[in-house]
């Protein structure tokens, strides 16, 4: 009952609710991004969904334009030096996440699922796919981002993603918000994860 249909309406009545609270927020970062540097506020990119479905991700826009788009900040060379100086405050606070909430809106993605990864991390999208994390939406976080996030090697990461795949429930995703929403404020970098249990 949770997974097919109170998930969903609960992702739906929080994003919008979310989205019209926080307009004066994004009206304000919007203006902040465009005076710290020339390009677009938002910042699109293909990822893989559910079913493994690809939908463009939308964020603000935290790097320079002419850093790599088609590649994970993790895996780029200097990426301190693409990333602008409010680009920086906005992935600390993760703030840069917040237009995810249109996804949500859309049925892109959810509050919890799996962190969707670029269509050419080959080895992380083969693990999702073995360990069956795609039959659910992905989420703006989840299990695998407060147990270390992109500390994990992809085989973990898509472990975490399949268990909680396995397991949706109204319960986790509620300890799971709570956990995430501590860790950005305490800006513990979503190292430290409880034990949910799932193993």
């Amino acid at each position: 009952m949770y997974r097919r249909y109170v998930k969903r309406a609960l992702d739906v009545a929080a994003s919008f609710l979310l989205l019209i609270a926080l307009l004066p927020v994004f009206a304000l970062i919007a203006f902040a991004i465009k005076l710290d540097s020339k390009g677009p506020v938002f910042f699109t990119q293909v990822r893989i969904g559910k079913d493994e479905k690809p939908f463009k991700i939308i964020k603000f826009r935290t790097m320079r334009v002419k850093a790599p788009s088609e590649m994970p900040t993790r895996l780029m060379q200097r990426s301190r030096a693409y990333i602008t100086r409010v680009g920086r405050f906005l992935r600390i606070t993760s703030l840069d996440e917040l237009p995810q909430l249109i996804n949500i809106l859309k049925g892109d993605m959810s509050f919890v699922g799996f962190r969707p990864c670029l269509w050419n991390e080959y080895e992380l999208d083969d693990e999702r796919r073995r360990n069956g994390a795609y039959s659910v939406r992905p989420g703006i976080t989840g299990i695998a981002q407060i147990r270390g996030r992109d500390e994990l090697e992809p085989a973990e990461k898509a472990r975490l993603d399949g268990v909680y795949a396995r397991h949706v429930g109204f319960d986790y995703d509620f300890r799971i918000i709570t956990k995430t929403v501590f860790a950005v404020f305490y800006k513990e970098g979503y190292k430290e994860g409880g034990d949910f249990g799932l193993e």
